[in-house]
């Protein structure tokens, strides 16, 4: 540096120090700051980074710097700025492609255990239709090549889950997908994937954040060198690699009826399922499928969804599709969030009105879908199993059972802990997986969520029930009353930037610490902390016995309100600066289901608002 810079950069680390101490700044934001502003790999960013230090821009600098982004349950995802630790950028991209191309090359193949000659390390890369997303695929490519890593790339954006089958299909060390999945125009991630095509785990994850966190230099190549020296291949037809066309077989391939007649309408919500969802059904036969224009052409601003914010779950983002649909005539709406591993339905019922269905509904009705097919064709037999989280629906396990196969739920949420489950206990018997947050899987050809074999189920079994004059809605009243009413819901609380962060902590830390033993009329009698790896007794808060496994920070409180079990469900989300709570209730198989509805359906609504007024006395 030159001696003004070196000047300025020393006046600036004072100013920074000075900020700390009059709280202005966070401890970590000065952490971080003094790093940028004093190591050469970030010297381009210092200019910048030196203005905002001098005209005392604070709350814009705890913004960029109050941590280093860290690899939460699908990767690295935030805003995307110019620089800073805390966002996405070229620089910490870049750190996250070196810091995993490093970690590869120890663990993938450990020293002694390659030769000369051995074929090289292998990477598959794929991206979504987000702001920034080809330049940060592209530079990540360019990183994993400059440290000897055959790439391969995908040159339009394609959906997670085929990342997923690619690292799989190709035998990939490691994949990358460059994507925040449903999250707002603002933000984007980096998804960091094993060799088994599901996302890294401990200790995996760990081992490459710590190389991450240890990356000064990094080695890079340019992309169009690399791509004519062979370093980076394009996933063509034209390459001898037609990956679409292979994942989109596979995904065939697990068809289970051949009804195909319902009309549906599907949106990609400005995303790549056009390039799997749409073109699988079509594949599949079902020919009376229409694209919701308005929210296909492939857009990272989200412009036709309401508010920008492309997430299936919200009711709100199928509501425009919904009213085309009901001018048209179509029976269904199906949308995907942009990365196309999430898969949203509404329904067409009595009077022309849509249901919308939960995730927790719509898994309910897919598993018995795939069990009764299963039995029915003598591929069922009690070594089979289903997998779910601890925050999906225990209708799930509840449906599970009654066929006869195990059911794996005491996980964590993340789609990386169904997928680690299913290659612990063998593919072969894995029959279907779900999560609360609409995201499903059957098959074994990839190891993540996938919106198109959920799309494929769901047609199918909307059609069949169609042909006897029948809607899912009708279905799964059907399978309410053979295993009760279950009822689901769930709020959440935004809470951006580091004091975000303290007040999520402060929220778990009382939900922990003060653990209520009533909330309104409901009583709770045992809580289980993931965390602490306890089962506590309520009111007494006495030490039932130990909780060894999975290890997490959630907490999940358990009680009775009359005839009906409830449980709550607390956790930081892992992706977005949230904290989530999950409220459940269930009431008996015998109880009249209109009785059970408004029975679970009140007592949830007494639980969220005794919680609310519990939180903000209490955080």
């Amino acid at each position: 540096m030159s001696i003004d810079v070196n000047r300025r950069c020393e006046a600036a680390r004072q100013v920074v120090k000075a900020a700390v101490q009059s709280e202005k700044l966070t401890s970590a934001t000065g952490q971080n700051l003094d790093r940028w502003l004093t190591e050469s790999y970030y010297s381009e960013y210092r200019s910048q980074l030196l203005e905002l230090v001098e005209r005392e821009a604070f709350d814009v600098l705890n913004n960029l710097f109050w941590e280093r982004i860290p690899f939460g349950t699908g990767g690295r995802r935030g805003p995307m700025s110019e620089f800073g630790s805390a966002t996405i950028n070229a620089r910490t991209i870049a750190e996250s492609a070196n810091g995993l191309a490093v970690y590869v090359k120890k663990s993938a193949r450990p020293e002694g255990q390659g030769a000369p000659g051995d074929v090289p390390l292998r990477a598959v890369i794929a991206r979504d239709t987000r702001h920034r997303s080809t330049e940060f695929a592209r530079l990540t490519a360019s990183i994993l090549a400059a440290h000897g890593i055959q790439v391969y790339f995908f040159p339009e954006p394609r959906a997670t889950p085929e990342l997923s089958f690619a690292v799989r299909h190709l035998k990939c060390d490691t994949g990358v997908m460059i994507s925040a999945s449903h999250n707002p125009p603002a933000d984007n991630g980096f998804k960091a994937y094993w060799s088994t095509g599901g996302q890294v785990l401990p200790p995996h994850d760990k081992g490459i954040i710590n190389c991450v966190d240890a990356t000064e230099e990094i080695p890079s190549i340019d992309f169009d060198t690399a791509v004519k020296e062979g370093k980076i291949v394009i996933l063509s037809p034209q390459s001898g690699l037609d990956v679409d066309r292979d994942y989109i077989n596979a995904v065939c391939a697990l068809s289970l009826s051949q009804a195909r007649q319902i009309r549906i309408l599907y949106s990609p919500m400005h995303g790549v399922g056009e390039s799997s969802i749409y073109r699988s059904l079509i594949q599949a036969g079902f020919t009376n499928i229409e694209l919701y224009e308005p929210q296909r052409a492939q857009d990272g601003s989200f412009p036709n969804v309401p508010d920008h914010l492309p997430n299936p779950e919200r009711s709100q983002a199928l509501q425009p599709a919904i009213d085309y649909a009901k001018q048209h005539g179509h029976a269904l709406v199906m949308a995907s969030d942009p990365d196309a591993d999430r898969l949203a339905v509404a329904v067409r019922t009595a009077g022309d009105q849509f249901v919308c269905l939960t995730g927790n509904q719509l898994g309910a009705l897919l598993a018995d879908f795939v069990l009764s097919k299963r039995a029915a064709n003598g591929t069922l037999s009690p070594k089979h199993y289903l997998v779910e989280t601890l925050v999906t629906t225990p209708m799930l396990a509840t449906i599970g059972e009654s066929y006869g196969v195990r059911v794996f739920r005491d996980l964590l949420v993340g789609f990386k802990h169904i997928a680690a489950t299913i290659d612990e206990n063998g593919p072969a018997e894995f029959v279907f997986a779900a999560e609360e947050s609409v995201g499903y899987l059957a098959g074994e050809y990839c190891r993540d969520k996938d919106a198109c074999v959920a799309a494929l189920f769901g047609a199918e079994l909307a059609s069949e029930l169609e042909a006897a004059g029948k809607t899912l809605v009708e279905r799964l009243d059907e399978l309410y009353q053979k295993h009760g009413y279950f009822h689901e819901t769930q709020f959440v609380q935004v809470c951006p930037g580091a004091e975000g962060s303290d007040q999520i902590a402060r929220m778990m830390q009382a939900l922990r610490e003060q653990t209520p033993a009533t909330l309104g009329q409901l009583e709770f009698q045992s809580v289980r902390d993931y965390k602490r790896h306890v089962i506590k007794s309520l009111p007494a808060n006495t030490l039932l016995s130990e909780l060894p496994q999975p290890s997490g920070d959630l907490l999940i409180l358990e009680g009775k309100l009359g005839h009906c079990q409830v449980s709550l469900a607390g956790r930081p989300s892992g992706t977005e600066p949230k904290i989530k709570f999950y409220l459940f209730a269930n009431t008996p198989a015998d109880m009249p289901l209109v009785e059970a509805k408004s029975t679970a359906q009140q007592a949830l609504a007494q639980l969220q608002a005794a919680l609310q007024e519990w939180l903000v006395s209490n955080s």
